[in-house]
């Protein structure tokens, strides 16, 4: 639900199938009070299954047009392949419109007759956040389909998306910390192992840093489910379907195969794993030719302590151990690994990222020597053997949507 900017890999959407009613966490326990008493096959389900067996609201258009300010420009939270997002404000009883400021604060996702993605995934968004909880999942509160109107209404996210807290250079987006970004790592970690787990078994298919949402306390959320996609079943090892999603974030075997697998989520994971280590976008075109892919570019770096600091962003420069750097810049190798099994599973990665949350932040009190010596390494210790400095990131220009 944050700006979306990215260029899309789009092709025909492909059937969704049912899913049954899921409330458990990564290690398979029951985590909500809400468990269902009913199993749904996994078989294709029409539009009106999925909006009966939602447990959503069900808003009227007019109400969220008066929450939204007739939908004001100056409400729009952000804007993707669906449509745009619109702040709104509802009563906390009732669920209607309430006046700015009060009430209950809400997101409005609006569909664009024009967009790309259309009714299917707007569907599907409600086939998945209608039924699966998790708090690392945003919160689908309800939906509105009146004559031609499709509308999504999810919990407000104060904070935005990360995308926006990593490579804007504004106020109001301040840059994260180290044991932030660990701590958005780590939530966003366990948001996807969930999915992958035999409870939901989902793939997510679009993980990239502007569907990780933070709350007022910086926990992540995974948002934007109109590409998920059910895992394979029946002893086999891959869905095939036509190729969807991000350029940069998609795995090159499924870019290549349309074989999809819960390794193609773990891919994406590295790339923005390897974006909040740096600060630089995956794909960059207002830097220079050699460094405009930051998988390519960074690669090299990340196996030594010490070359691997000339990568990092110099805004959390002295907040983290150089073996915490490493084991970080390592994980994100591992989950980039060219063959899909030799990446980790999420699981694992959220093991690796909670003891980096334990053991890898600089205290306080030394951050400042700290910071001298890395900038001191990182640039090689004197000017014969300095590091090429390159310029921070900015957003680059909306690209055209490719298609596939």
């Amino acid at each position: 639900m944050g700006s979306c900017f990215s260029v899309r890999i789009r092709a025909d959407s492909p059937r969704r199938d049912g899913l049954s009613s899921r409330y458990a966490s990564i290690d398979g326990r029951d985590t909500s009070s809400r468990r269902s008493s009913f199993s749904l096959p996994l078989t294709p389900r029409s539009e009106g299954e999925i909006l009966e067996l939602s447990n959503l609201k069900i808003f009227g258009f007019n109400d969220l047009r008066t929450a939204t300010r007739n939908f004001r420009p100056d409400s729009v939270l952000g804007e993707g392949g669906f449509g745009c997002v619109f702040k709104g404000w509802v009563d906390e009883n009732t669920f209607k419109a309430a006046k700015p400021g009060t009430g209950m604060v809400i997101a409005v996702k609006r569909l664009n007759q024009d967009g790309l993605q259309g009714h299917k995934e707007w569907l599907t968004e409600i086939n998945y956040l209608g039924q699966l909880y998790h708090p690392n999942l945003v919160k689908l509160v309800g939906y509105c389909l009146e004559d031609e109107h499709r509308l999504l209404v999810y919990e407000f996210m104060p904070r935005g998306s990360l995308e926006n807290h990593l490579f804007r250079r504004t106020a109001h987006f301040q840059p994260l910390s180290w044991n932030l970004r660990m701590k958005v790592a780590l939530g966003a970690a366990k948001g996807l192992a969930y999915l992958h787990s035999p409870e939901a078994r989902v793939i997510y298919r679009d993980f990239k840093s502007s569907n990780i949402l933070l709350d007022s306390n910086y926990n992540a959320k995974l948002s934007d489910f109109g590409l998920a996609k059910d895992g394979p079943i029946d002893g086999k090892s891959y869905v095939s379907t036509r190729v969807m999603g991000t350029y940069g974030y998609a795995a090159p075997e499924y870019m290549a195969t349309g074989h999809l697998t819960s390794r193609s989520d773990v891919y994406s994971f590295g790339v923005v794993l390897l974006e909040m280590l740096t600060g630089r976008r995956v794909l960059d075109k207002n830097l220079p030719s050699g460094e405009q892919n930051l998988i390519i570019w960074a690669r090299p770096f990340l196996a030594s302590k010490r070359r691997v600091l000339r990568v990092m962003d110099a805004r959390i420069q002295g907040q983290y151990t150089p073996n915490a750097a490493l084991k970080a810049a390592s994980l994100a190798v591992k989950c980039l690994a060219t063959e899909p099994k030799h990446r980790p599973t999420m699981k694992e990665v959220v093991a690796a990222i909670e003891l980096l949350q334990d053991t890898g932040s600089v205290k306080p009190d030394a951050a400042a020597a700290a910071a001298a010596v890395q900038h001191h390494r990182a640039r090689g210790g004197d000017s014969s053997r300095r590091a090429a400095s390159y310029p921070r990131p900015s957003p680059p220009p909306v690209p055209a949507v490719a298609s596939l």
